[in-house]
């Protein structure tokens, strides 16, 4: 799809900042960065170390901006645990960081899903435990004011609870989550817009952190076997209209929950939501994962993995590939 992932100009609501890019680290987490399934056993007791930073990465070639992440890429890393466990949890905000940060996760059941006792300021570190008692995906995110603010500068993630029994077993698991990013404007070092947050209008709608983050690290698989996504919305503004071109999904987990839908276009995902899709890959080529509010690819909602195998004629053919898509 010729274009697909190109950022297109927009005028922003408040002056370019002049400041060129700065030196950045790369913040975009691969969608392979993920705990893979837990081993069948009875409740356990797990210790989880979180640490907020704060560090410059790459929005887009020549545009920088300061992440405020968990573990330092965006989103932070998947949480896994099994209904019953008990999870000690500690959060360490690090010493070199500007701002208190703190840890509400929606698979918490208490007051302010872990929040209010993980406020922590620089160099500090506070624990809490809870116990896993719902199955399901669940959305991790800051909840220190201005806990938007938080968010969109790239404070989130995923904790999996997995059903007593586990999952079903497939091929491949990915971690994808889409964020947004409210910047002045498009170019060199980027500050964070209030403006454009109030207006609910994100410069940046992205996967995994930045624009070509799942082009640079797209996964790869065979024709013949099963994936699953764990997708996210770690955004504050919009709902997610997950879709891959080319690919019905089998199974969409509605809302992170127990309820299985089959045979699935494309899954709704709110702000602070979760879903997972799975589907087998029974077609070689390029796959192109987008929000399908199209225009938002133009702000960098796109991204890909790679199917290798033999064609199928009996399943799909033509003439040469176009690269077009829906």
């Amino acid at each position: 799809m010729r274009g697909v992932l190109e950022v297109l100009p927009r005028a922003a609501t408040e002056p370019e900042v002049a400041a060129p890019a700065l030196p950045a680290t790369d913040i975009a987490r691969d969608p392979l960065d993920m705990p893979g399934p837990l081993a069948s056993s009875g409740p356990q007791t797990l210790e989880v170390l979180l640490t907020t930073k704060e560090v410059v990465g790459s929005i887009a070639e020549g545009t920088t901006f300061e992440y405020w992440t968990f573990d330092g890429q965006v989103p932070g890393p998947m949480l896994r645990v099994r209904v019953g466990d008990t999870v000690n949890l500690t959060l360490s905000n690090d010493a070199a960081s500007k701002n208190p940060h703190s840890i509400d996760l929606h698979a918490v059941t208490g007051p302010g899903g872990g929040a209010v006792l993980t406020q922590v300021a620089p160099g500090e570190s506070k624990s809490f435990s809870f116990q896993a008692l719902n199955p399901g995906v669940y959305v991790y995110h800051c909840a220190s004011p201005v806990i938007p603010m938080h968010m969109t500068n790239g404070m989130y993630g995923l904790i999996v609870v997995e059903p007593k029994e586990g999952l079903p077993q497939v091929d491949h698991e990915f971690y994808v989550m889409q964020g947004e990013l409210y910047t002045a404007g498009t170019e060199g070092h980027q500050e964070f817009s209030t403006d454009r947050m109030l207006a609910e209008q994100p410069s940046y709608v992205v996967f995994n952190g930045r624009t070509g983050a799942l082009v640079d690290k797209a996964p790869r698989v065979s024709v013949g076997e099963t994936v699953r996504i764990y997708f996210g919305n770690g955004g504050i503004s919009d709902i997610s209209s997950f879709h891959v071109i080319g690919e019905i999904f089998d199974r969409v987990y509605h809302e992170g929950g127990s309820l299985v839908n089959e045979n699935v276009q494309t899954t709704l995902v709110p702000a602070g939501g979760a879903t997972i899709v799975e589907f087998t890959v029974d077609v070689p080529g390029r796959y192109i994962l987008v929000d399908h509010a199209l225009a938002r690819l133009g702000k960098g909602a796109a991204g890909f993995f790679y199917a290798d195998g033999e064609e199928q004629p009996d399943i799909y053919q033509g003439g040469p590939a176009d690269e077009s898509g829906h």
